[in-house]
């Protein structure tokens, strides 16, 4: 009898407790198997909201005002992404789909970049302005000052259109220039410009309207400059005395040696005034660009129409060179100064062969300063 009660009892406890048992180790693997799918949905979701926000940032970043709208991935709203992030299944679909999209942003990408390395904003003009002279007068330091004027952009290199390459045309000329902006102006340099007689009814077809810079220079120095650095280059040249005279002892200059004929600036400046008003044209002193390079500037901003922006908080001067330098952008750590062939030490030469040069280019000076109605002080 109490065999039978204490079965009857225990079986069904037994029971109870299996049942209960495996209710429980259910329950713990269920919660095992939700908190690994938790954890896994929640890795994957990450990596695409990184790769999202890495797209978004790197759009963000490109410095070109069009490539700042921002694509698709990143106007997708929260309430989006939480939804589409609901299922396992759907995340992984929406890895392989954004796979496809990471491979072509990827490229797009890299299209954008590319441009931003080669801006093509604005368009290739013909010249506003030209600094048509002299050699050796200062003309690469007028270009190296005003082209870092905003509104000015300028082409580094000499093309020679108008003396020496007319003949392949306006378009390959216009080819050559840098792109501007509607409220910029574009500038080009080429010094022999001022003493070849066809420039100016070349530059006259092109543009009546044209601005003609000129840098002039004490036209003595000038010479002994010209002649320092052809030195440079063909050591074995005859003297300056022998190439500026045809007699020296008589004092006949010989107007035909190029270093010479340069500076004798009143003759070329009347070949310019058949096609040019004066007023169109402005004489910058190679003089007072060394001693005063913001007062000059100053006046071929003002001659250009553009705002006094160049000033003398942009120069020092450079004592080794004897000329003077722009002072270190905030982009670089270096100062600009001209190369090393600006301000090298001019050859020696006699002073009586200075005074005989003086003497012959006093006519053709003051002639010139009656003719522009300023002074240059070089007798």
């Amino acid at each position: 009898m109490a065999y039978r009660f204490l079965s009857s009892r225990v079986v069904p406890s037994s029971n109870r407790l299996s049942r209960r048992f495996i209710f429980i180790f259910t329950i713990s693997l269920s919660f095992t198997y939700l908190c690994y799918s938790i954890l896994f949905c929640s890795g994957t979701i990450m990596t695409n909201q990184r790769l999202e926000e890495h797209r978004c940032v790197h759009l963000k970043t490109i410095g070109s005002k069009k490539l700042l709208q921002k694509s698709h991935y990143c106007t997708i709203t929260a309430k989006t992404r939480v939804l589409s992030q609901g299922a396992v299944g759907l995340v992984a679909n929406l890895t392989g789909n954004q796979s496809k999209h990471q491979k072509t942003q990827t490229q797009i990408d890299h299209k954008q970049v590319n441009n931003t390395n080669s801006p093509k904003y604005g368009n290739k003009k013909l010249p506003n302005a030209l600094i048509v002279g002299v050699k050796k007068g200062g003309t690469r330091a007028v270009l190296e000052f005003i082209r870092i004027h905003p509104d000015v952009r300028a082409l580094g290199t000499e093309p020679h259109f108008f003396d020496r390459n007319y003949d392949k045309g306006l378009d390959w000329y216009r080819s050559l220039m840098p792109r501007t902006l509607d409220s910029q102006i574009t500038i080009e340099k080429t010094p022999s410009y001022f003493v070849t007689r066809e420039t100016p009814r070349r530059i006259s077809n092109m543009s009546r309207e044209t601005k003609l810079i000129v840098v002039v220079r004490n036209p003595v120095t000038r010479a002994i400059s010209d002649y320092t650095q052809t030195l440079s280059k063909k050591p074995d040249i005859p003297s300056f005395e022998d190439l500026a005279f045809k007699n020296r002892s008589e004092g006949i200059v010989d107007t035909s040696w190029n270093a010479i004929r340069i500076g004798m600036y009143i003759l070329h400046l009347e070949n310019w005034l058949q096609y040019f008003r004066l007023s169109q044209i402005h004489f910058v002193s190679g003089e007072r660009l060394i001693t005063d390079p913001a007062g000059e500037l100053g006046r071929v901003q003002d001659f250009l129409g553009l705002k006094r922006i160049i000033t003398d908080k942009h120069f020092y001067f450079n004592r080794t060179k004897g000329f003077p330098c722009l002072k270190k952008p905030e982009s670089s750590s270096q100062p600009r100064c001209l190369g090393k062939s600006k301000g090298r030490t001019h050859v020696q030469i006699d002073q009586e062969v200075i005074e005989q040069l003086r003497e012959f280019y006093r006519p053709f000076n003051v002639k010139f300063y009656e003719m522009v109605g300023h002074d240059f002080r070089w007798d």
